[in-house]
């Protein structure tokens, strides 16, 4: 997985939730998967978000698809997650976040299939140890939940706290369940 250093996770601002018809990206695609339809955004050469729909909807709902190379691996990839024929991803991605937000992205892209964190190990791993709201923004933040995995962070007792992606929670527990992770609700 390779982060961009040019469009980095943090730069200006952005967040899923900034998608929006007044500013749409130049490429899109959605596709099907198990937990809901997902958007996938690029900016042509590199992934720059991944929307899995809440309760139905997605945002552009109105606009064409428009794909490009790095959609369609991206496409394909996920395709092969939900099949249980991947446990990794490898398609280039443009995140934009502050300095904090591209550290905990970073060290949640490190936690490999089947494997879980807490939000204390991520503060540690940053060096913030008593920052958890802070690390828990930025989890939440994370523009391209599954390929960075944010749905592998646990609270420090094990339990499933908070999802931002798809319809919260379920969606979290359904991810962490086929990636075969026993969980405590």
């Amino acid at each position: 997985m390779s982060f961009s250093r040019e469009g980095h996770v943090g730069a200006a601002g952005y967040s899923r939730g900034m998608i929006s018809p007044a500013s749409p990206p130049p490429f899109l695609r959605r596709t099907a998967s198990p937990i809901g339809r997902i958007l996938l955004t690029s900016d042509g050469d590199r992934v720059t978000s991944v929307v899995i729909a809440r309760a139905g909807a997605l945002p552009l709902e109105d606009l064409p698809e428009r794909t490009t190379d790095v959609l369609e691996r991206a496409a394909t990839q996920l395709a092969e997650y939900f099949a249980g024929e991947r446990t990794d991803f490898d398609v280039p991605l443009a995140l934009e976040g502050t300095p904090f937000q591209r550290a905990v992205w970073e060290r949640l892209a490190r936690v490999r299939y089947g494997e879980v964190t807490t939000y204390g190990e991520l503060g540690r791993g940053t060096g913030r140890a008593t920052a958890g709201r802070a690390v828990g923004g930025a989890v939440g933040a994370n523009p391209v939940p599954i390929l960075v995995p944010c749905h592998r962070v646990l609270a420090s007792n094990g339990r499933i706290t908070g999802y931002s992606a798809g319809d919260g929670v379920p969606t979290k527990a359904w991810l962490l369940e086929h990636e075969g992770v026993g969980l405590h609700a």
